[in-house]
């Protein structure tokens, strides 16, 4: 070993002289010689030390970096959400209305088509008995020319006897003829006039009734491409929410049941569409997939509520995590044991601390080993806890909202520096609470 030793001191000798460094006393004078292996020892330790102090001092600018810009993501998609839901809305109102005009517009088109049709079916009834008419008169004409006939024949056979009488008799029979022909006429040319005003009032009808089945054609294909477009973006703005709870682990049919049992006061908005129709809009068309809309808007809304209810925000922004959820190794007695949360830490005293939901305050005061204690009751049996807090900004019984501030960093109870010990319980039983914040990374 010792000429292991020589030899790398006679190799180093170039680039490392030796050098001594000398203490001097008051009665004596001493030196330390630093051969070359110990000065290329003392050299990389120090090289190794400032290569791992810089490496960790980027990754924490990196990592704070990074939280940073999640938040700011995060704000922003927030805000694209609700702005999105206020535009689906708008779009949902304006394709209602413009359903109920055209509904309108089409049943009072009804109304003139039926009316019309009840005139040409007058007409036609009248026209039917002004031809039975034309037929009688008919009949009698015939009877008429006939007895003419045979007065004509009588008057040839009584030529020689009364002649004069006869005469005047058979003149005045014709003239009274030619009176019923000049009547029959004049009311076969009016009834023609008149059938043919009633066949042009008909032929309108049927030319604006067309136009007005186009045109509902075409209301019925704008509304058709309008709810497509509602039913996409209804499904893209659901299936995030829908997956968010299925990643936490929670029963989504069971909360959303809670919530809508808890809503009393439901939207009048959102509520279902019921338009009265004589048999114009099929039960399956617009309103029952308006219907649809509304319910998907009205699932959405008790996602947001639920959501609002339910710990997916962080609890503390900026901060590093320190300690992770499971079994670790206890920093005070060394021993392993089960640790029911996660430890954040890297800020101040007192850095602000936020509630993770919606809730109500079930404790805040001391409490052995977790010191100054939060604990906030949510909905569907969900408890979070709050510990080893500086200053405590809440009270038992009150009701806070996420993103209020409960309390602040800091160092109190069974804890070894400054840090916040977050935890998520459902019924009693401590989960991770990564589980709810990863769920909700890519949604809010």
């Amino acid at each position: 070993m010792t000429a292991v030793i020589d030899r790398l001191n006679t190799a180093l000798e170039r680039y490392l002289p030796e050098k001594r460094l000398f203490l001097r006393s008051e009665t004596s004078t001493r030196f330390v010689r630093l051969r070359p292996v110990a000065q290329a020892v003392i050299l990389a330790g120090v090289g190794g030390y400032m290569a791992i102090s810089l490496i960790a001092t980027s990754i924490l600018f990196f990592e704070a970096v990074g939280s940073s810009d999640l938040r700011e993501n995060a704000r922003r998609e927030q805000a694209y959400f609700e702005q999105r839901l206020t535009e689906l809305a708008s779009q949902r109102d304006q394709s209602a209305a413009e359903a109920q005009a055209a509904h309108i517009r089409y049943a009072e088109a009804m109304d003139r088509v039926a009316a019309m049709q009840g005139l040409i079916l007058n007409a036609e009834q009248r026209n039917a008995e002004l031809e039975r008419g034309i037929d009688a008169l008919q009949t009698t004409l015939r009877g008429v020319m006939e007895q003419r006939d045979e007065a004509l024949t009588r008057l040839a056979e009584l030529e020689t006897v009364d002649a004069n009488a006869q005469l005047a008799r058979t003149a005045q029979q014709l003239a009274e003829v030619e009176q019923t022909l000049d009547f029959l006429m004049t009311a076969l040319a009016d009834t023609a006039e008149e059938r043919e005003s009633m066949r042009a009032l008909a032929d309108d009808a049927t030319r604006e009734a067309q136009h007005l089945a186009l045109e509902y054609r075409l209301i019925q294909d704008r509304n058709t491409r309008i709810f497509t477009q509602l039913e996409n973006a209804v499904e893209t703005s659901m299936t995030p929410l829908r997956r968010m709870f299925e990643a936490a682990g929670l029963p989504v049919d069971q909360i959303l049941s809670q919530v809508r049992a808890g809503y009393q006061s439901q939207s009048a908005s959102l509520r279902p569409i019921s338009v009265s129709t004589t048999g114009t809009m099929q039960p399956q068309g617009d309103e029952a997939r308006a219907a649809n809309v509304m319910a998907a808007l009205e699932e959405i809304d008790m996602f947001r509520i639920a959501a609002q209810r339910t710990p997916f925000a962080m609890p503390v922004y900026g901060a590093r995590q320190t300690s992770g959820f499971g079994t670790r190794r206890d920093p005070r007695t060394g021993g392993r044991r089960m640790h029911n949360g996660i430890d954040w830490a890297g800020l101040p005293r007192g850095t602000p601390i936020h509630a993770t939901a919606d809730g109500v305050v079930t404790h805040a005061g001391r409490q052995s080993g977790f010191g100054n204690l939060v604990i906030v009751q949510h909905d569907f049996g969900i408890e979070t806890y709050y510990a080893h807090l500086n200053s405590i900004n809440v009270r038992v019984g009150q009701r806070v909202s996420r993103g209020d501030q409960i309390g602040g960093m800091g160092n109190t109870g069974r804890s070894t520096g400054v840090h916040l010990h977050y935890e998520i319980r459902v019924g009693g039983r401590p989960i991770n609470p990564l589980t709810y914040i990863r769920a909700a990374q890519n949604v809010f």
